[in-house]
């Protein structure tokens, strides 16, 4: 990337994206930090990506880096907080939600911890794709990456203390053509008949 700011508008665009998402009973177990290009960025590469063999030039050389960090479970007052404003939201009485929250919680709390952790980050995911077609609809470059050291990015971020877990992240920026040996190669992906399969 080469470093040119992406506009106010266009990172906006492709947050709401994001944040329209659709998610498991509308839950939104997630939120996304943006981390603006920067003294930040420069110690995200230095310390989560130290052990990577590639040069992860994407990190400091972005606009901004979106990163996704999923509850690290599900809880009676983090489905209260949710459920209730949604009713709010809908001129429906605040405890409408009781009964389906308590199903909800009652389903959960069976499947156990790493369930929820897993839940939570495929939901992530989901608010994840919808930004990169944002960011592509916007003519923003998008790099998804899972390949960082996510104890560290918890740390550095204070995850751990909000209950938050990260799990994956997106430089968004302008690509440097001069210098993107991929720029000028033939797009390839699996063929259609390969890639989608009828089941008749």
């Amino acid at each position: 990337m080469n470093g040119e700011t992406v506009p106010q508008q266009q990172l906006d665009y492709i947050l709401e994206a994001a944040r329209l998402a659709p998610s498991s009973s509308g839950l939104q177990p997630y939120r996304i930090f943006v981390i603006k290009n920067g003294e930040k960025l420069e110690k995200l590469k230095e310390f989560v990506f130290e052990e990577s063999p590639f040069n992860q030039g994407q990190i400091t050389d972005c606009s901004h880096l979106l990163v996704w960090a999923a509850w690290d479970r599900y809880s009676d007052q983090r489905l209260e907080d949710v459920l209730y404003k949604t009713a709010k939201e809908r001129g429906l009485p605040e405890n409408s939600s009781d009964a389906y929250k308590t199903r909800l919680l009652e389903k959960y709390e069976t499947l156990g911890k790493e369930w929820q952790e897993n839940h939570c980050s495929k939901q992530a995911h989901i608010s994840f794709g919808l930004a990169i077609a944002a960011a592509a609809e916007q003519k923003v470059d998008a790099t998804p990456m899972e390949g960082f050291d996510n104890l560290k990015m918890d740390e550095f971020l204070g995850l751990d203390k909000l209950g938050l877990k990260s799990v994956v992240i997106l430089p968004i920026g302008y690509r440097d053509e001069s210098n993107d040996w991929l720029v000028k190669l033939k797009k390839w992906r699996t063929t259609k008949n390969e890639f989608a399969v009828q089941v008749d």
